[in-house]
């Protein structure tokens, strides 16, 4: 499996986010999947054991996005448009979680995708499904893309 780009400042996949998760993403094409494994830690609870939904929902958010880069493209970068996420049971803390993204269908432009979270058993605990568009490039000024862009990159593990 192919390794996706991190960047330097995110809270999912950041290496240098001290307190982000320091998630890898890895491409499946055979499968079609964008495939992660991730330790939540305890301090990310909503009730003690338990994932907070909002951390839930947002490795769903980048999951699933990522799922549009899975043909290797990981210059093809895309913002959330819209997320539903359905909560199916509790996701643990500290235990290791599978991260599963896919594409629905899509383009250079807009896609469909989707993602769930798995435990060790394959037993689902949440999955979403969402909208990606690529954004206008007045944002990539705003977000200081050119000098972030050395960042993204392949990181050692």
């Amino acid at each position: 499996m192919q390794k996706q780009p991190s960047s330097r400042t995110c809270f999912l996949c950041g290496r240098q986010n001290n307190t982000g998760l320091k998630i890898s993403w890895y491409n499946d094409p055979q499968a079609a999947l964008v495939r992660a494994k991730v330790v939540v830690p305890q301090q990310f609870n909503g009730y003690p054991g338990f994932v907070h939904g909002g951390i839930i929902a947002a490795l769903l958010d980048e999951t699933s996005g990522r799922a549009i880069m899975i043909d290797g493209d990981h210059d093809n970068l895309m913002v959330t448009t819209r997320l539903e996420v359905k909560y199916l049971l509790p996701t643990p803390t500290e235990h290791e979680l599978a991260l599963i993204g896919w594409q629905i269908k899509g383009n250079k432009r807009h896609a469909h995708v989707a993602a769930e979270i798995q435990l060790d058993d394959g037993t689902v605990t949440a999955r979403c499904k969402a909208t990606v568009v690529k954004p206008p490039s007045k944002y990539y000024e705003l977000w200081k893309w050119e000098s972030e862009k050395e960042h993204w990159r392949i990181y050692e593990d």
